[in-house]
């Protein structure tokens, strides 16, 4: 079961980040990247706002790094771990835009791209870019068909739908991928329908473990009824993580303890059929951060 982290820093709701990141910057996404990297861990992950509506800024917070910037930044600062989108809204932009963003990225960083993909959910993101956002999920199935078509071998690729029609355009460069995987992110039906039909895997969006297997199981029938073939990826996001015992007040939902109990409460996700696992880690500064995110290497994921 492999692991993977949700950057800190690039994006600070306030459901997650932890105070010392108003003050971080980029120093200290390069250090935690670094830190994955040196931790084993598959990949980092950028999440994707175009501009926060003052009715949920205080919610929200308005600071979310672009997520093509972000990841291309790491990757000339990293050798080996993925970057992934997690997720990014790709009905707000023409899927060939999106196409050239992410495939220079894969290029750059030597194939190591996760396309992760959502409908999105703020109203005023769509209305502004002039995109329908009561039509979002229709948009997002045909805009996963038309980055597979942009994003595939073809220099110059097509692809003739209901939102985006284009052929006899090329691009270059392609990406070093020969097949970029495409992650579907959310939790509702038709996110999972998505998923099972048009995806390499699934991002469940914040789903307890407790709901996980029946959204599991639908994507299995899903995919065995469509005849669906080739390498699928499940992923759960788990609670969040304290190492040790903390001497502080790290949250009712988190989870702490020795590594090996750590690791048995995180095996229970593997036996639900999820093969990679996304943590995040309660901390107080960088420092404790980094030390959480290599004692996780070092002693819990030797147990997974």
């Amino acid at each position: 079961m492999e692991y993977g982290i949700q950057l800190p820093v690039q994006s600070q709701s306030t459901l997650y980040a932890e105070p010392w990141e108003t003050a971080a910057g980029p120093q200290d996404l390069v250090a935690v990247a670094r830190a994955a990297e040196d931790a084993g861990f598959a990949y980092v992950a950028a999440c994707d706002h175009v501009a926060i509506p003052r009715r949920l800024a205080a919610a929200m917070s308005t600071v979310w790094y672009d997520p093509v910037a972000t990841l291309a930044h790491l990757a000339a600062v990293t050798r080996r771990v993925r970057l992934l989108s997690h997720v990014a809204v790709v009905g707000l932009r023409h899927p060939l835009v999106t196409a050239k963003q992410y495939a220079t990225l894969d290029h750059l960083s030597g194939g190591r791209l996760i396309l992760g993909v959502g409908a999105g959910h703020v109203r005023e993101e769509f209305e502004v870019l002039g995109v329908d956002f009561e039509r979002r999920g229709a948009l997002l199935d045909e805009t996963v068909d038309a980055l597979r078509a942009a994003l595939g071998p073809e220099e110059f690729p097509a692809h003739h739908g209901k939102f985006h029609d284009f052929d006899g355009l090329g691009q270059r460069p392609r990406p070093a991928q020969p097949h970029v995987p495409l992650w579907v992110g959310g939790s509702s039906p038709a996110a999972l329908r998505r998923a099972a039909l048009k995806g390499d895997g699934w991002l469940p969006q914040g789903d307890p473990r407790e709901r996980l297997p029946s959204g599991i199981e639908r994507i299995r029938r899903l995919r065995e009824q469509a005849g669906a073939a080739g390498p699928f990826t499940v992923g759960a996001l788990t609670e969040p993580l304290y190492i040790g015992r903390p001497s502080w007040h790290v949250g009712r939902r988190t989870l702490t303890g020795a590594p090996e109990a750590l690791a048995e409460s995180l095996r229970a996700y593997r036996a639900m059929g999820v093969g990679q696992i996304q943590v995040r880690f309660r901390s107080r500064d960088r420092g404790e951060l980094l030390d959480q995110m290599a004692a996780f290497g070092a002693e819990v994921a030797p147990h997974l």
